[in-house]
């Protein structure tokens, strides 16, 4: 049984501090993932990190999370030009979102590091896809089905996830936004929200996908009117809904059970 006061302490203290930067160099690996699917460049090639701009090998002064950054100033040491703010918010981010998934499961005395692991692959995957489809207006095929085959494996094999609910929820994900897709010709929404509707399926099941939609197209909405009220975009502007659709299996993942729970309340 894990004791909530351990983590309070100064040991507490530094483990947390350990897992931020561990979600810093998380976040930092998958700025590389973004921008070379983007940019068609071998994910694990035996190069090291290279300035986007000017191709030069980074040292390891500039390579260090969020920090080089900041040392830098922003701009590459070879070629002087900026550098994206993506970058330093993608790690940031990142780093903070794996230190509330840690959170919260150490105090849990039911601590399950299978459960803990699956989540550190879907943050990864949920901060890829979001930055994806908020940047260059794409979910790649490969980032999906990986995390569908992925999830899947450990959903069934370590955590012992109902295969009817799993399937049952890649059905009606898939189906859903695939429905979409035919009746508009594509022109509603794309491939990749298709393929994610069926990640979304076998990560949450079928009950918990329907919060996840949900809260993203309520958050959809919400930004919609946003930007057209401040004139920022207009009815015809393209929205990278997949970022919504990333923010909604996250929060259903945590809460989905209890939102559901919410709800039936009222109905009784």
């Amino acid at each position: 049984m894990l004791d909530l006061g351990q983590y309070t302490s100064l040991w507490g203290v530094t483990a947390y501090f350990l897992i931020f930067f561990l979600g810093l160099i998380i976040g930092s690996f998958l700025n590389s993932i973004i921008w070379r699917l983007w940019d068609n460049i071998a994910i694990f090639a035996r190069t090291r990190s290279i300035c986007v701009h000017c191709r030069q090998q980074l040292s390891w002064k500039e390579n260090i999370p969020l920090f080089s950054y900041l040392m830098l100033r922003g701009k590459c040491l070879h070629c002087h030009r900026n550098i994206s703010k993506f970058y330093p918010w993608v790690e940031f981010i990142t780093a903070v979102i794996i230190t509330l998934v840690a959170r919260h499961y150490l105090p849990l005395g039911n601590f399950s590091e299978w459960s803990f692991l699956r989540d550190l692959f879907f943050v990864a995957f949920l901060v890829v896809i979001f930055i994806q489809d908020l940047r260059y207006q794409v979910i790649f095929p490969a980032v999906v089905w990986s995390g569908t085959i992925i999830g899947l494996i450990i959903n069934i094999s370590f955590l012992n996830y109902n295969f009817n609910s799993l399937l049952l929820g890649a059905i009606l994900g898939g189906g859903f936004f695939g429905a979409q897709y035919l009746l508009s010709k594509g022109q509603w929404i794309g491939g990749g929200d298709v393929r994610m509707g069926i990640m979304m399926g076998v990560w949450l099941g079928w009950q918990n996908l329907l919060v996840a939609l949900f809260i993203a197209y309520i958050l959809g909405a919400v930004v919609a009117v946003i930007l057209l009220t401040l004139k920022k975009a207009q009815a015809k502007t393209a929205v990278p809904f997949g970022t919504f659709l990333a923010i909604g299996t996250l929060v259903a993942l945590y809460w989905g059970t209890d939102l559901i729970n919410w709800y039936l309340s009222f109905l009784r």
